[in-house]
């Protein structure tokens, strides 16, 4: 199933199902007479295999009486706000592109900047660190920041360099607490498209704090997820995967998900260690290489259009605007 969570014009968040292509959006709860089972995609996503069934058979039962136009109604993201947001650091060649690319960045803050760059360079700041090869490396995103396709990315007023990230992710089913990574696919819901939206310049400027992103990626609308969640029966391999970004129709680059370093298998085995993973938690998978503005020194201009698809589950479209 495609599963979305959208909002008809009354504010009210429902459940529906992405049917035809894409063009109609089936009301789950008002489909299925009220059962409580597909209220929400996070309660679809809680109550395990009967409560998909459930879903599955409104879906069907639904098509003639309880539908949208995809048009008439806004797509949110397809669990907004998720319980939790994990980001992972999964694609070596991002990374690579990412913090050559950056410790540019930073040197044009000098008088020099062809003598700072060759400092850092040599001393090795803003380059992968081995703790990437050792263990996933992640860290908890602002979930309350998340926000559907075609809503507006508001450009935070303290940055001069707007960035996007083309990424996916997986959303947790079943919970879990110390899962081995040869049964960690059970635990995996499903499937959606995440834009890391990121204000280099002032990522750059924290990253030396050795604490994590902070307002580099922590501003209201950064978080654009959707345009919906495919469930995990239906993506047979989420590891061969093309993954494209368009700025204005433009491609500006375009990956694979097979060159993830670390698989989501092995991220949740690592962050299920001694902590309990439950229902609705979402883990993103870090941009994919060739994946965002500052691997070509790129960057996004006000009303910019942002496009990222991801095969298999469709397009994420945002625009970024100046407020």
């Amino acid at each position: 199933m495609k599963l979305v969570t959208y909002d008809a014009g009354d504010g009210v968040k429902r459940a529906g199902a992405l049917v035809e292509g894409g063009t109609r959006v089936i009301d789950l709860l008002a489909a299925s007479g009220g059962d409580a089972r597909v209220a929400s995609v996070l309660a679809i996503a809680e109550g395990g295999p009967d409560a998909l069934a459930a879903a599955q058979d409104a879906e069907q039962r639904g098509a003639a009486n309880h539908g949208h136009a995809r048009t008439a109604v806004t797509l949110l993201a397809p669990i907004q706000p998720p319980p939790q947001m994990r980001d992972a650091l999964c694609f070596e060649t991002h990374l690579k592109q990412a913090f050559a690319n950056a410790r540019k960045l930073r040197a044009q803050a000098f008088d020099d900047p062809e003598a700072a760059l060759k400092d850092m360079e040599a001393k090795g700041i803003l380059s992968i660190p081995q703790t990437f090869y050792d263990q996933p490396i992640y860290y908890k995103a602002n979930r309350f920041s998340v926000i559907g396709t075609e809503q507006d990315v508001l450009w935070p007023h303290y940055s001069n360099f707007m960035d996007f990230e083309l990424e996916f992710g997986c959303y947790i089913g079943k919970p879990g607490k110390d899962i081995r990574k040869e049964d960690a696919r059970s635990h995996i819901f499903g499937y959606t498209i995440f834009n890391d939206m990121t204000a280099r310049d002032a990522q750059t400027a924290e990253m030396g704090g050795q604490l994590g992103p902070a307002k580099g990626k922590d501003f209201d609308t950064a978080n654009p997820m959707g345009p919906c969640l495919v469930t995990a029966d239906e993506m047979t391999d989420p590891y061969n995967l093309t993954m494209i970004c368009r700025v204005n129709g433009e491609e500006w680059g375009r990956g694979n998900s097979s060159t993830m370093h670390w698989k989501f298998e092995d991220v949740i085995a690592h962050v299920s260690a001694s902590e309990t993973l439950h229902s609705g938690e979402f883990i993103g998978s870090g941009t994919v290489g060739n994946g965002c503005g500052l691997e070509q020194m790129r960057f996004l201009n006000p009303g910019d259009v942002i496009e990222l698809e991801v095969e298999g589950i469709g397009i994420l479209r945002n625009r970024l605007v100046r407020p």
